[in-house]
């Protein structure tokens, strides 16, 4: 039985009423020293540069401009972190992996931050590992996937922009995918297909998130 089988109502419904609160900006930290306390859960969002996190973050809270969202890849060059009083909850929006313009060493200094992040939060509930629809999965994904492995940190691919491709190939993507994360052993193999434009994929990844929230004792 996959998790999108185990959903009920009541985590659907639990899911839209989490999101449905004003969610706010926390605070960005640019390095290990200047992460907040690890408090609360932590939800936290991963991909390569311009795959789409800041605006797949806006469109779960329903917030248009709550996270910063660029055509440019790598503006988001901090560790995100938003939350809602009554939720107890913090969404992470991570760095994009793969930075397509940006000095080497500064390119080293984010991946050592990112890394002691993922090894190192004991709140972090999953990280939804963001995926391209239309390219599938990329060498840096591998990269990536290996880091949360090694970190034995539970991750969920999620496929974004799937308007921009037919069902068919959306199906062909989403089972490659599934297949890849099949072999991995940090990996929940159900992947998540959403669009950030049309709203789909959505009422599923609020339900995932609050079941989370629920097998956590929140």
């Amino acid at each position: 039985m996959t998790e999108t089988d185990a959903l009920s109502a009541e985590d659907v419904e639990t899911g839209r009423l989490l999101f449905t609160r004003a969610w706010t900006f926390s605070r960005g930290s640019p390095d290990l020293d200047h992460l907040p306390p690890d408090d609360r859960p932590e939800i936290a969002f991963a991909g390569r540069s311009n795959v789409g996190k800041s605006s797949l973050i806006n469109a779960l809270v329903g917030q248009r401009g709550l996270a910063r969202a660029s055509n440019t890849p790598g503006r988001t060059q901090e560790l995100n972190f938003f939350t809602e009083p009554a939720a107890d909850l913090y969404l992470v929006d991570m760095p994009g992996f793969g930075f397509a313009e940006a000095p080497k060493d500064k390119v080293a200094a984010w991946n050592r931050t990112l890394r002691g992040f993922l090894a190192g939060r004991r709140t972090l509930l999953r990280v939804f590992l963001l995926v391209d629809a239309r390219h599938g999965l990329k060498p840096v994904d591998d990269e990536v996937m290996a880091l949360l492995d090694g970190a034995a940190v539970s991750y969920q691919a999620i496929l974004t922009k799937s308007d921009k491709i037919s069902r068919t190939d959306l199906e062909r993507v989403r089972e490659r995918t599934t297949q890849a994360l099949a072999k991995r052993p940090a990996a929940y193999p159900h992947v998540i297909a959403t669009s950030a434009e049309t709203g789909t994929g959505f009422e599923e990844l609020r339900a995932v998130i609050a079941k989370l929230l629920k097998a956590h004792g929140n």
